[in-house]
């Protein structure tokens, strides 16, 4: 069993079990997130990270345990509603409308609260300049960094108070990776829980607190991100060693 009981708890998942169709992916999972914490989730191709992001988001139900949120049972929650309490994903490979601008991906991001003040746009462009250089753009034609970085941005606009990132390092330069980084770490420090799923470690290492191993479905380690990363279990369960 892993749990981390370390300031308030925005998610709590005990005993969780999911899977698709007759295969059992995730078996009993326990993991928490507290908040103004950035939890990263690591583990090797097929642990079942993706699947516990989908999960978290509802995008696929349960199968037995329990998903709280801020106290609140979304065990059964459809994505909607998480959205609307503060639950909100970025998914791996970004997903952005490549033929839509950028303004036009920002505004997606506030469905569920309806059409989106200046005030609730203003502070996202404030914290990535880049993307009010390229609001009239389409979102197709920015560069991979760019195109995570109106991701995160797109997330924001719907208010999370926990933050779900599924790869987001996927498919880019060191130093787009740095400038995501550093996005990561100014989000949390305004107080935005994240759970990180990454298989950079540096990343990880870069804005980190608490770290959970997956293996096969089961959570095999947790701790401190630091020493985390520094063990023997990441080289078994992660790199294969």
């Amino acid at each position: 069993m892993c749990t981390w009981a370390r300031g308030a708890q925005v998610l709590t998942i005990k005993n969780f079990v999911t899977g698709y169709d007759r295969l059992e992916v995730l078996h009993g999972l326990d993991l928490e997130v507290s908040a103004q914490q950035a939890v990263a989730v690591v583990g090797a191709n097929g642990a079942g990270k993706s699947t516990l992001c989908r999960a978290i988001s509802g995008l696929i139900k349960g199968r037995g345990g329990s998903i709280h949120f801020e106290g609140r049972d979304i065990t059964h929650a459809g994505t909607a509603e998480r959205v609307r309490a503060g639950v909100v994903q970025v998914p791996e490979g970004r997903q952005v409308f490549p033929e839509m601008t950028v303004m036009e991906n920002l505004t997606l991001g506030a469905f569920v609260h309806g059409k989106p003040k200046a005030e609730d746009i203003e502070p996202v462009l404030k914290l990535f300049p880049i993307l009010r250089e390229r609001c009239d753009k389409n979102a197709g034609m920015l560069s991979g960094g760019e195109q995570q970085l109106l991701a995160l941005g797109r997330a924001l606009m719907g208010r999370p108070r926990l933050l779900v990132l599924d790869e987001p390092s996927q498919g880019l330069s060191p130093k787009a990776v740095g400038l995501v980084g550093q996005a990561i770490a100014e989000i949390k420090r305004r107080g935005v829980a994240i759970l990180l799923v990454e298989q950079n470690l540096l990343l990880v290492e870069a804005v980190a607190d608490y770290a959970y191993v997956l293996e096969n479905g089961r959570c095999v380690s947790h701790g401190a991100a630091a020493e985390i990363l520094s063990g023997s279990l990441v080289a078994d369960s992660y790199l294969g060693h």
